[in-house]
């Protein structure tokens, strides 16, 4: 017999970035460059970037004691956490067990990271609202963070001028209430386009057999028209849809807030569902792509700067390498940041 779906609530949202600022003028200290440059094409003023031994662990720690403490719950009552990393500082321990040592969960807990990129919060989430509707596990800590300034080329201008580094995180429970803070979600993918970005491991065979043609650099590598390309012809239809399945309108949804991946991508992504800019929300100029951080980078921020009235209703988008993509309509409840 099948029980029924137990709805998910969001119950608290957090988030952390580095205090060391990178301008564009900065920039312009690697390679021929100029802020006018940068700026119209992306939408970037700035970013922050990890400093000494700073890294995502210290971000997503951060992230996660503030989403907890907004959460209301106890550290030990969480039961489950996600990490959504590409680019943690290190492979194993993962990031996820790393924080459940760190925040002093004592409880043999399950831990693991997942690895859709840019759209590893939504990714998460949608593993998150399983586990949690089919009575698993109830309170589940997501933590997306990532240090892309280490695994950046600084001495290509094409990518090196995207990317910050930063942490979100996101307590979800079961409602208590029974309302269901998930209206839609999807998630999707295509291997076969996954080449327009692409990071490839620094490694070697064994020195007993040939060795491989070429080896890994263990850089970012993206081809960014195509990702452009792909991005406004592919996201703007796909939020659409997951608000038609939210059974709204894209009228009655309050705000948008997308990936922060380039400013022409969000602003096409706008043009679609006709939205003003009051409705938008959007910090790339001051962060730079935070990879799967950058939603509730950008959520939590909104609020906080009162762009976001609570309650109300959001999507959320993102994409990323892959190549990955997904959107979710949720209830933003009063109190989550």
């Amino acid at each position: 017999m099948v029980k029924d779906f137990i709805p998910l609530k969001i119950a608290g949202v957090g988030y952390s970035v580095p205090e060391t600022v990178i301008t564009n003028e900065d920039l312009k200290k690697l390679y021929e460059t100029s802020d006018e440059w940068i700026y119209t094409r992306t939408g970037i003023k700035e970013r922050r970037v990890v400093s000494g031994n700073e890294t995502a662990i210290d971000l997503g720690l951060d992230a996660a004691k503030k989403a907890i403490d907004k959460s209301k719950i106890d550290v030990n009552d969480i039961d489950c956490i996600i990490s959504a990393a590409s680019a943690p500082p290190q492979l194993y321990p993962t990031l996820s067990c790393t924080l459940q040592d760190k925040l002093g969960i004592k409880s043999k807990i399950p831990a693991f990271d997942l690895t859709a990129a840019c759209t590893g919060l939504i990714y998460a989430l949608q593993v998150a609202r399983g586990f949690i509707g089919t009575g698993i596990y109830k309170n589940i800590l997501i933590v997306a963070a990532d240090n892309n300034s280490k695994i950046t080329d600084w001495t290509d201008r094409g990518t090196s001028i995207l990317f910050g580094d930063g942490a979100g995180a996101m307590v979800v429970t079961a409602s208590d209430d029974g309302v269901d803070d998930v209206l839609s979600l999807n998630i999707s993918a295509d291997g076969s386009i996954g080449q327009m970005i692409q990071t490839n491991m620094p490694s070697q065979c064994c020195p007993l057999v040939k060795q491989a043609d070429e080896v890994g650099t263990g850089k970012i590598i993206m081809d960014g028209k195509e990702v452009y390309k792909f991005a406004v012809t592919t996201v703007p239809k796909y939020v659409a849809e997951c608000i038609s399945k939210s059974g709204l309108t894209a009228e009655e949804i309050d705000y948008l807030i997308p990936h922060q991946a380039n400013q022409r991508i969000i602003e096409s992504i706008q043009n679609r569902l006709k939205y003003t800019d009051d409705k938008v929300i959007s910090n790339i100029k001051y962060y730079g792509n935070t990879s799967a951080a950058s939603i509730p980078i950008a959520l939590v921020e909104g609020v906080e700067q009162g762009k976001i009235k609570l309650p109300s209703t959001a999507v959320l988008c993102g994409f990323g390498a892959g190549m990955t993509w997904g959107a979710a309509v949720l209830r933003l409840r009063e109190g989550i940041c």
